[in-house]
């Protein structure tokens, strides 16, 4: 029998910054290489075969916290690429909350320091994401937008499949 395919927990952003992110991802991050929505990750690989306890960990944790305001604090070079930093103490409380009981099951990569960002371009040539970068930067005005909630995906080799919304403030978890 075959284990089921790790998960990854992202924060449900609030609609109209989801739109504006994925929108940049889709007009910047190489087509044959964008497989999945613009997302903000906070765990990249936990067990699958854990899921339903992760699923009641998220649910107690979400159910004590309201949305959180994230300041969006501009683009950032990430070498063949462009992420957006992202402020929020109440994210990384929640993240560091999350991690202590996720302690057991997180690789190197989820045992790394959090940084908070969400990519809209990523494998692409240096040069092309150094002037992408900077065009961005001198365009930026900071701005925030909010976290609604976590979602769940099931990593499938590339693709991402929607397993559930967990809403903050003890809002009904949807499959």
């Amino acid at each position: 029998m075959t284990e089921p395919p790790p998960l990854i927990i992202t924060a449900a952003l609030d609609e109209g910054a989801f739109d504006w992110f994925d929108d940049l991802r889709q007009a910047h991050f190489p087509r044959n290489r964008n497989l999945v929505p613009a997302h903000l990750t906070l765990f990249h690989a936990l067990p699958g075969d854990l899921e339903p306890r992760i699923a009641e960990i998220l649910k107690t944790a979400c159910a004590a916290r309201t949305p959180m305001r994230l300041a969006v604090r501009g683009p950032w070079f990430i070498g063949r690429g462009v992420a957006y930093r992202i402020a929020s103490p109440e994210l990384e409380a929640l993240r560091a909350d999350l991690a202590l009981a996720f302690a057991p099951w997180l690789t190197p990569q989820d045992r790394a320091p959090f940084r908070p960002h969400i990519t809209i371009q990523n494998k692409a040539d240096p040069a092309e994401a150094r002037a992408l970068c900077e065009r961005l930067q001198l365009e930026f005005e900071p701005f925030d937008i909010t976290a609604e909630g976590l979602l769940v995906w099931r990593y499938l080799g590339g693709p991402w499949a929607a397993v559930a919304k967990v809403g903050f403030g003890g809002q009904a978890a949807t499959p």
